[in-house]
Order: structure tokens, then sequence, then C-alpha cells
């Protein structure tokens, strides 16, 4: 599914722009542990978590990640969102909690 239908679907704020969103999603990934996204994600993934720091740019980008969703409202900081662009990772957002967020992404993928 491409991360723009996604987008769409689910009415998730973009807050990289200038980042293209026609990429293939393959599936999703919802931790809010770095590590655990280090050994469990897959490439081509949409990775669910709260967190908001740089540091889950470099974890997406290690790992290849379509995507990552900030969940309950949470916005990234402005030091997240230069590296999402340096690197091409989308940031998205929505006010939904993971656990809702994650049931409504499974269900695009049935």
């Amino acid at each position: 599914m491409l991360l723009k239908e996604i987008v769409q679907k689910l009415d998730l704020k973009v807050f990289t722009p200038e980042i293209d969103v026609e990429r293939d999603v393959k599936d999703g990934y919802a931790s809010d542990l770095l590590s655990d996204v280090m050994g469990g994600a897959k490439e081509g993934e949409i990775w669910i978590t709260l967190q908001t720091h740089k540091n889950i740019v470099a974890v997406a980008s290690l790992k290849d990640l379509a995507a990552i969703i900030l969940v309950k409202g949470f916005e990234p900081d402005t030091d997240t969102k230069e590296a999402a662009v340096a690197e091409g990772i989308p940031l998205l957002g929505t006010e939904s909690g993971a656990f809702e967020l994650s049931g409504r992404l499974y269900n695009l993928f049935k």
C-alpha cells in the first residue's frame, strides 16, 4: 500500500511535506523502545511511536523504514524534523493513541 493512501485513509498530519509520500509500505511496527525497533522492525514498515526526539529518525533510517507516525498529538522537535528531511524519512502524526492507530492500520492491510 502506498504511504500516500495511508495518510489519506487515517487522516494523518504530515510534519515533513517536503518528503515524497509516494512510497510503498509493507507493514507496520508499534514500539516506543528504540532497541526493540532496531531488533524487530523490517525494511518498508511504518513505525508507530510516541517518541519525538531525533534518535527516532536515526533508527528509522538504519532500518530503512517507510515512515514514522507520532501518536497522541505529539509533535516532533525541530531537530527531529530537520533530521527527517535530511534522511528522507516522512514524519506523520495523529491524535489517536498507539492501540487505536495500530488497529486501524492493521485493518488497511487486511
